[in-house]
């Protein structure tokens, strides 16, 4: 009996949480709720994804803009999610000698984001990460990223392959963070594909999941109260499953903070 117990809380957790996920639609009423995208692919995944569990958004690639026209807009927005891509600048994390070791690289981009990050958390607007999206986080809050895991990190874990479509890899989630919270689940399997990650964490983050190497997976705010809504992911939500605990919650939260912000800005 209290094996099923255990196995149940975790199951109702996520079905209390879905519902309460769904009062974004209530909150904004008849508006749209605006996301800002720091930059969205022809294949339109990340809006895709948001789009699975509310068709009241409104989005809006910042990519192309320019990075004065891109903050203006962000202005009207409720939201921001820092999407993934190539690697950041590593000598604005003081590893300037390892950039001949990284990938393709978008000075531009990070320029954005920066900028973008900064006017959000000083707005206090809901911001979410995935993939680059947390490193660049983490990166401007005065955190470093391994410059490559496969070659600077101890481990047998892979987190990237050429067929990105199927590496998958265990994350186990911190006890009383809000990712662990928000998803009702201590561990589970993610669709992974970095080949950096964070190796010191930025000020004022605290580190809610891992994998199995140890290896850094998810931030959120170690002090929340007062600040704005911010949780970001090393692994790809947008790829998984709808229902995935890992995935569908961290969109649902994201619209529901969107709405509230809207509602009281």
């Amino acid at each position: 009996m209290k094996q099923y117990i255990k196995q149940f809380i975790p199951l109702l957790l996520i079905s209390v949480l879905a519902f309460q996920s769904c009062d974004y639609n209530e909150h904004s009423g008849n508006q749209k709720i605006r996301i800002a995208i720091s930059k969205e692919g022809k294949s339109k995944h990340y809006s895709g994804w948001l789009e699975r569990y509310s068709k009241n958004i409104e989005w809006f690639n910042l990519y192309p803009l320019g990075i004065d026209s891109a903050l203006r807009l962000l202005e009207t927005c409720d939201g921001l999610l820092l999407t993934g891509g190539e690697d950041v600048f590593p000598g604005i994390y003081g590893k300037i000698n390892d950039t001949l070791r990284c990938g393709s690289i978008d000075r531009y981009r990070d320029s954005l984001e920066f900028a973008l990050i900064a006017r959000a958390l000083e707005d206090k607007m809901p911001l979410i990460g995935i993939c680059r999206g947390e490193q660049i986080l983490n990166v401007s809050l005065d955190g470093t990223l391994h410059i490559d895991i496969p070659t600077d990190f101890d481990t047998t874990v892979i987190h990237r392959q050429k067929d990105w479509k199927n590496c998958f890899h265990p994350v186990h989630l911190q006890p009383n963070s809000q990712l662990y919270l928000l998803s009702g689940i201590q561990s589970g399997v993610v669709t992974s594909n970095h080949h950096q990650g964070i190796e010191i964490k930025g000020q004022g983050l605290r580190i809610s999941a891992l994998a199995d190497d140890g290896l850094p997976e998810a931030i959120e705010w170690e002090e929340p109260d007062g600040k704005g809504f911010l949780m970001a992911v090393q692994w790809h939500p947008e790829r998984m499953d709808t229902l995935d605990p890992l995935s569908a919650p961290f969109a649902k939260k994201f619209l529901t903070e969107a709405a509230v912000f809207q509602k009281e800005k």
